[in-house]
């Protein structure tokens, strides 16, 4: 939506509302809740998106038990129960937000038992796998998420092929090939996650193609483009990876203007910037890479006071600052560093204590301790310790990626260089 449609909408929603209750009609008062808490999402007011949503979920429940057998109640249901999940696990609450897919999963489980040649159905629980694979890897959980994300593409693959015209189904499908890749990638396996993003990308630029007027196929684009830039430069390709970023920045450049208050194209302007600006510095071009960084920071700034309560905005915040502290230290300010490294440690240990559970944003702190032990010598040894108690407490629980085992011995080899020789 564009800012003027979102008022607008709001307005048209709220008099429905208003209509809805005057004729005591349960459940379309319902869905103007829903989408006046989609109108709310939109503009990011996160509190106020949930509580239309509960609105929502209080008047469909409600219809659900008056009437078991009425599937659209109950469908109804599963839908509320999942945006209350999304807007849930934006604010950090990802258990919470768990439990809200699950419950509209055990729902669309039973839909699709009824009638299993009941494509609507099958969608839906499609959609609820990808909801709780998300969580899962947010926790730490790689295999349980790529168990549910291959749940889901099972499903993807057999609607797309039983209606190859069908674009939303396609889209699914495209979009099941990229959470996969994402899993494999974060499992090591580079390879199988390039061939993922690219069975993504072909279908993802068969849309676009077909709508260049899609928004949502435009921005699917350009995901996929930046997915296979990560790939790229982590197998060694710069060039080819910057290519790639660029092909992202260009799509969301243009959406970014075309909607100025979308803050879903905003953040993804400012990722585009931040990976840019990774493979300049990475080239040796620091003061490009710097502007490319700052230009994210700029955005990351204004979506984070937008509403402080989206953990994902807070976190990019983070991430801005530590990029931005990691160029001025290469260049020698060393001050400058040091105040960039620690605006991203306070918001990192907010993150962290809200959710304890979120593994993600556990691995940040670490990331800042050592940041700030290289920049701080002084407090070296202080930093490095809380980084690797950190580091330990998630590898006895189980929550420390293969891939980021290594971290344990690189901790305690540094701690050793600070104690000096025995």
């Amino acid at each position: 939506m564009i800012a003027g449609d979102t008022a607008q909408a709001a307005t048209a929603y709220r008099s429905a509302q208003a209509a809805a209750t005057a004729r005591g009609d349960e459940r379309d008062l319902s869905v103007s809740h829903e989408r006046i808490g989609d109108v709310l999402v939109a503009q990011g007011d996160g509190p106020g998106a949930l509580a239309a949503y509960r609105a929502s979920l209080a008047i469909d429940e409600t219809l659900a038990v008056r009437d078991p057998a009425n599937t659209q109640w109950q469908r109804d249901l599963s839908v509320s129960h999942n945006k209350i999940g999304d807007v849930l696990v934006a604010q950090g609450d990802g258990p919470g937000g768990l439990a809200a897919y699950r419950a509209a999963l055990a729902i669309r489980e039973t839909l699709a038992a009824r009638d299993p040649a009941n494509t609507q159905w099958q969608r839906d629980l499609s959609v609820s796998h990808n909801r709780i694979g998300d969580v899962l890897v947010a926790q730490g959980d790689g295999p349980g998420g790529l168990t549910a994300y291959r749940a889901a593409l099972a499903i993807a693959e057999t609607l797309a092929a039983r209606d190859p015209a069908n674009t939303q189904w396609q889209r699914d499908l495209s979009v099941s090939h990229e959470r996969i890749g994402d899993v494999l990638v974060a499992q090591g396996d580079g390879p199988g996650g390039l061939a993922a993003y690219r069975a993504a990308l072909a279908i993802a630029e068969t849309l676009a193609a077909r709508d260049p007027a899609n928004t949502e196929w435009q921005r699917d684009l350009s995901i996929s483009h930046e997915r296979i830039g990560e790939v790229l430069v982590a197998q060694g390709d710069g060039p080819g990876g910057l290519a790639a970023y660029r092909a992202a920045l260009a799509i969301r450049e243009t959406l970014a203007v075309r909607d100025p208050a979308n803050t879903e194209w905003q953040r993804d302007l400012s990722v585009s910037h931040n990976k840019i600006g990774e493979v300049l510095v990475a080239q040796g071009d620091g003061p490009a890479g710097l502007a490319a960084y700052r230009a994210g920071l700029t955005i990351a700034k204004t979506l984070a006071a937008r509403d402080p309560a989206n953990t994902e905005w807070q976190r990019d915040l983070s991430v801005s600052h530590n990029k931005i502290g990691d160029v001025l230290v290469a260049q020698g300010d060393g001050p400058g560093g040091l105040a960039a490294y620690q605006a991203a440690l306070a918001i990192r240990e907010t993150l962290a204590v809200r959710d304890p559970a979120n593994t993600q944003w556990q691995r940040d702190l670490i990331v800042s301790y050592v940041k700030l032990a290289q920049a701080a010598p002084e407090n070296a040894r202080a930093y490095l310790e809380r980084a690797a108690s950190i580091a330990h407490r998630l590898h006895d629980e189980g929550r420390l990626k293969p891939v980021d085992h290594w971290i344990i011995d690189d901790l305690a080899a540094h701690l050793a260089a600070l104690r000096g020789p025995v």
